[in-house]
């Protein structure tokens, strides 16, 4: 597993063109809420499928 740094742009193209996940860093779900971005996952959405998730698809976290 290896973490990279990209920006909103390569983020949002990965979203659309690989289907990565989008998922906001926030424990909290009032966090979550006030930064939600179309198409991003809670913290507590990942935990509730991960076991369900292929091992290759990319997770991209974000946080404001």
């Amino acid at each position: 597993m290896s973490v990279t740094e990209i920006g909103a742009k390569q983020a949002r193209h990965d979203v659309e063109i690989s289907d990565a996940l989008l998922v906001c860093a926030y424990e909290s779900q009032e966090k979550f809420e006030s930064h939600y971005l179309q198409g991003a996952m809670s913290l507590d959405d990942l935990h509730e499928h991960e076991g369900s998730l292929s091992k290759q698809r990319e997770i991209i976290f974000y946080c404001a």
